[in-house]
């Protein structure tokens, strides 16, 4: 197990050798010009609470918060400090003297009781309508002044989850595209809180892809949020309660794999939950690391994703690559591998496809300026592509740049990868 507490991380900070690699790549550095917001100041901060040298004031609390764990400055590292901790570390310290933010606050208490938890979506998709009104350009905006702040342009909960329309296990209909091809593989299926709450049609189009290849898809219940969330933002506690249980859910699976269509959830299971647990459950947990894969990485190991079962998707295509996805999972030539094969579509890079977009999860709502800042490149960015969708391989990608493009007045669709190939894979089979 591996700690997430500064105490045990002396060593850690140490290896900082403030050489400003990090400061080159920080998407928040590049917007502000502000030394605070880079990953060895934070560093140089830490190490002074730890030493005892300051006290952790709301103000350096809030320092810790302005962070977007995009990972650019670990991949850029030439000492190999593992800033991912060191930053969860230290707002561990905050969150242990002064709570979590506020919004993670109400989050938390959800999350200790999934089944309130999923209740209280599965409420809020029926009755959204009195809290936000629709817009024009698809979605809603809060009627009322809420976090969000009442300008915002969100995406409607589903009216049913993910997990209320299929069954637990998905077995393929017979004659299915290269179905001895698959070999009979079996995956378990972690769909993450977005692709269930919010784009069912994610899951959706993961599910019927994978059957379409042969493959038996197992959802298991009672799975819920993987806690990142929370996590990321200090409470080592409640993510180990929630490691615990879903190691304890998924290892019930015989399974080639475990596959996510959420790099944060593929991090959960392919990073953290092995550092967190210890003993029987830390074993269990190492064993499901080494199987989790996100669904484009599946696709191109186990060989399904040829250019002979794709259709023809006629139009132009650009590619955002999600920080947690290529840096926190190692997944970026995959989705565009398998992009590149589909017959019509003509992909146009974007200038920095791996720069974060601001989104961050919670980041876009408890620093919204400052998610602005770093957004509003990524808008011009994907505008000079002149693509007519933008392809990404993360739901909270795709909500922050569905809203930034409607704000900006361009009529760009933004969809996940996966709905993407499986439109392509319909087209051949027939069935659009």
């Amino acid at each position: 197990m591996s700690s997430f507490q500064l105490a045990d991380l002396e060593e850690e900070l140490l290896r900082c050798m403030k050489c400003g690699n990090c400061q080159a790549v920080c998407p928040l550095y590049k917007a502000t010009r502000e030394e605070p917001l880079v990953a060895r100041g934070k560093i140089r901060l830490a190490e002074a609470v730890l030493l005892g040298e300051i006290d952790c004031t709301p103000k350096i609390a809030r320092r810790f918060e302005e962070c977007l764990t995009c990972l650019a400055c670990m991949a850029n590292c030439p000492s190999g400090v593992r800033y991912d901790r060191l930053i969860i570390a230290a707002r561990a310290a905050a969150a242990q003297k002064r709570g979590l933010p506020r919004l993670l606050r109400s989050a938390a208490l959800l999350l200790r009781r999934p089944r309130l938890f999923r209740l209280a979506l599965r409420a809020a998709g029926k009755t959204q309508g009195l809290l936000f009104r629709r817009e024009p350009a698809g979605g809603q905006s809060p009627r009322f002044r809420l976090v969000a702040g009442r300008d915002r342009i969100l995406p409607r909960l589903a009216p049913r989850p993910y997990l209320d329309l299929v069954p637990e296990i998905v077995s393929p209909a017979p004659g299915t595209v290269r179905e001895a091809g698959a070999g009979g593989l079996k995956v378990a299926f972690f769909p993450g809180c977005l692709a269930n709450y919010v784009y069912p049609q994610t899951a959706r189009a993961a599910t019927e892809l994978l059957t379409s290849f042969g493959v038996t898809v197992v959802t298991p219940r009672p799975q819920h949020c993987c806690g990142m969330p929370v996590f990321i933002h200090g409470d080592l506690e409640l993510m180990r309660k929630i490691a615990g249980e879903q190691v304890r859910l998924f290892s019930g699976v015989d399974c080639a794999a475990l596959v996510t269509v959420c790099p944060t959830c593929g991090e959960a299971f392919l990073h953290y939950y092995p550092a967190l647990l210890t003993g029987e459950p830390g074993e269990r947990a190492r064993t499901l690391a080494e199987k989790t894969m996100d669904m484009t990485d599946f696709l191109i190991k186990y060989n399904l994703g040829a250019p002979e079962v794709w259709g023809p998707v006629p139009g132009t295509v650009t590619y955002h690559s999600p920080c947690h996805l290529d840096r926190g999972m190692g997944v970026y030539k995959q989705p565009l591998e398998l992009i590149k094969k589909v017959p019509e579509t003509v992909f146009r890079p974007l200038r920095e496809p791996t720069t974060c977009c601001g989104g961050a999860g919670a980041f876009t709502f408890t620093n919204r300026g400052l998610s602005e800042l770093v957004l509003n490149p990524k808008v011009a960015d994907i505008r000079q592509t002149g693509a007519q969708t933008v392809l990404t391989g993360c739901s909270a990608c795709r909500m922050q740049l569905a809203e930034a493009l409607a704000k900006a007045g361009l009529a760009v669709e933004v969809l996940h990868t996966v709905e993407f190939l499986a439109r392509a894979q319909k087209e051949k089979s027939g069935l659009s």
